[in-house]
Parts: structure tokens; sequence; C-alpha cells
């Protein structure tokens, strides 16, 4: 699903216009990058939660040339799937 096709979605089901549901999805989005990028985790019960993991630098090597390479430290943002989540998936498999 798309980021246009919840929009709509939720325009329709819950009886808003387009333009309030996008402004609606754009500030849920916003606030939940806002709470990643100061370092803070997002929990939503029943679904997930959200988490900036670090992974460390290392030297690594470019499989093509053999050259060693330096890989940077990071942070990247990471979704971890909730019980109740899980469990309606694989009730649907």
């Amino acid at each position: 699903m798309t980021r246009s096709e919840l929009v709509e979605k939720i325009a329709i089901e819950k009886n808003i216009t387009y333009a309030v549901a996008e402004k609606l999805i754009l500030e849920i989005f916003g606030s939940m990058a806002d709470t990643l990028i100061a370092g803070d985790r997002i929990e939503l019960r029943g679904f997930g939660s959200f988490e900036n993991r670090y992974y460390g630098g290392h030297t690594g090597r470019n499989p093509k040339t053999g050259v060693d390479v330096t890989v940077v430290a990071k942070k990247r943002p990471f979704f971890k799937a909730g019980k109740d989540l899980k469990e309606r998936i694989m009730m649907r498999s």
C-alpha cells in the first residue's frame, strides 16, 4: 500500500476529504520522523515499534576489485512487528 492509497482509504472510510486525510497522514508521519530523529522510540501497542539501530563502522571489501573500503558507522530506522500484528498475519496464512 502506498501513502496515497492509505490517504484515499482513510478519506473514504472516515468520510473526510482527500486533502484532510492527506494532511492527517503527513502530520502523523512527520511526528514519527521527528521522534526517531530525536533518538526516541515509538511504540504502537498491538502494531509494533520503531527505533533506531546503530551499525558500527568496519572495513569491508569491494567484491569486484578486492580493494578494502571503510564502511562508516550509521543509524538506521528499524521496525519490529508487535505480537497482535504477528498473530493476525499468521491467522490469514
